[in-house]
């Protein structure tokens, strides 16, 4: 034990690799692990030995204490996925015949760790489908586990796929009848490529969700879902019948600027237009479109985006997105497996740093409304301006907050004139446009007045590989290409060119919680 422990680890076997970390005391388990991972894997991609080194792993699967398998099972749920779409290959092959053991274990290892690392390991079988649903037939499993590994496990029909509604789980995704009917238009326009494309995406989506809890309780114990038992409700209780949504939105015009020619934008009748360009902006349902001015001489815009984002469109996708999607994404984008931190906490938080601010307020990205409730009753609805590129978030904000004028716009083209407002609220939303977030924290340093502050929460990518590993799995409507988050250097750098002074910085796991001021 002594030699094989003082040996560097690249002259350790796999086996001497799996000794050590069998016997590390609890506290040191992690570091005994990470050479024997770091052995096999490494950013998604297996290294030359780790074919060879499956059947080790396997029997250790058997031999070691129960408290030490979870690991295991995740290492080799990893070593299976690198060879992903395909399920086929020598690697893959290797891990599948070890299947027998897995299910063994799946059937009477009921400790939540062990189950969740054993579902993400059995879910990289498709071919063993059958015998994968018969192992845990007797197991009472949450819905939300059951329909994971089903869709791990399902093959594709592409005269019917069901695309795009897999995450956090399939169960979570009751769709009614009209909601059906918005799938399969959306579905109607993909190539056979991007069904294909579709369906693969959804599957890594799946195995990075169910991997990232796994590991996660593997290293920490049993998951915490956070739950928000108590939202702030309606901001001002003025009678939502008497209010004119146009008069809302009029009373800040002052600060809307035309995101074509940058002039001015005042009330024209139903509609706004710029003082300048003569660009025409729509008013619906209560929210101002400045978006892209209407220009009678324009050509309709044939795009169509991309399938995730056509279904992030769906009727009533802001109060679904709030009580399902929101805590989902907060546990794999800021290793929130624990509930280390509660809406209570980011309640809290805001009505803090934004107390004492004066001027407008504008709150970006602001989704269904969840944080803009807590800024309004913070700062006052009537200093507030909602702003948020989704026109399903924002109808489901107006239903929750009447008496705040809504603006559907870009986070990187901001509509309003520069210094504008005393205080930007961004919370959780740097995220949705990664590729692009140096431009939006430029975007809020143009529109804050001197003194201004900004208070933001988004997410870095985790220190730890395999978490980090599994972030960058998920796929989502803001990011086709696959999840990308943040690395602490570059957020303060993009601040500081911002002009914004970081006054205080926090955040547990993955979090950045920031608050900054304007110079």
């Amino acid at each position: 034990m002594e030699a094989t422990t003082d040996r560097p680890a690249s002259d350790r076997t796999v086996a001497d690799l799996v000794k050590a970390y069998a016997d590390a005391p609890d506290a040191g388990a992690d570091d005994a692990f990470g050479p024997l991972r770091e052995a096999l894997w490494n950013d998604g991609a297996a290294t030359a030995a780790a074919e060879a080194a499956v059947p080790t792993l396997v029997a250790a699967l058997d031999h070691v204490t129960p408290g030490r398998r979870a690991r295991i099972a995740v290492l080799l749920g990893l070593l299976a996925e690198c060879e992903l779409p395909a399920t086929d290959g020598p690697l893959h092959a290797a891990v599948r015949a070890g299947l027998d053991s897995y299910l063994a274990h799946l059937r009477h290892d009921t400790d939540p760790a062990r189950t969740a690392a054993l579902l993400y390991l059995a879910g990289h079988f498709p071919a063993d489908r059958g015998a994968v649903l018969a192992a845990v037939a007797c197991r009472d499993l949450d819905p939300r586990d059951r329909t994971r590994l089903e869709r791990a496990l399902a093959d594709l029909d592409p005269e019917r796929p069901d695309l795009g509604r897999v995450w956090p789980a399939p169960s979570l995704w009751p769709r009614r009848t009209d909601e059906q009917e918005f799938d399969r238009s959306a579905v109607a326009g993909l190539s056979p490529a991007q069904v294909v494309t579709n369906w693969d995406n959804d599957t890594r989506t799946v195995h990075a969700f169910s991997g990232a809890r796994a590991w996660w309780a593997a290293r920490h114990g049993e998951v915490v879902d956070v739950v928000d038992t108590d939202p702030p409700g309606r901001a001002p209780a003025t009678d939502p019948a008497a209010l004119d949504p146009a008069a809302l939105l009029a009373r800040h015009c002052g600060l809307y600027r035309c995101t074509s020619c940058g002039g001015g934008v005042r009330p024209d009748g139903e509609r706004f237009r710029c003082t300048g360009c003569g660009a025409g902006y729509a008013v619906a349902g209560g929210v101002l479109d400045l978006s892209n001015g209407i220009r009678e001489d324009a050509p309709a815009d044939g795009a169509t985006a991309d399938l995730l984002q056509k279904l992030s469109e769906m009727p009533g996708m802001g109060a679904y997105y709030e009580s399902f999607l929101r805590p989902a994404f907060l546990q794999i984008a800021g290793a929130n497996w624990g509930g280390a931190l509660t809406p209570a906490d980011e309640d809290a938080y805001l009505r803090k740093h934004l107390a004492g601010t004066t001027g407008p307020v504008l709150d970006l990205a602001a989704g269904a409304g969840r944080w803009t409730t807590v800024v309004a009753g913070t700062v006052g609805a009537e200093r507030l301006v909602a702003l948020d590129m989704g026109l399903p978030m924002l109808s489901a904000l107006r239903e929750r907050l009447p008496d705040v004028p809504a603006v559907q716009g870009s986070a990187l083209d901001l509509p309003f004139a520069d210094a504008a407002f005393g205080a930007v609220n961004m919370w959780n939303a740097l995220q949705a446009f990664p590729d692009d977030a140096e431009r939006a924290i430029a975007e809020v340093g143009r529109v804050l007045r001197p003194g201004g502050t900004f208070t933001m929460l988004t997410f870095l990518f985790d220190d730890d590989p395999v978490a980090r590993y599994f972030q960058g799995g998920h796929f989502f409507p803001s990011r086709p290409a696959g999840m990308l988050l943040f690395e602490r250097a570059e957020l303060r750098r993009w601040f500081d060119a911002a002009g914004l002074e970081i006054r205080a910085w926090s955040g547990p796991g993955s979090f950045v919680i920031v608050t900054a001021e304007r110079r």
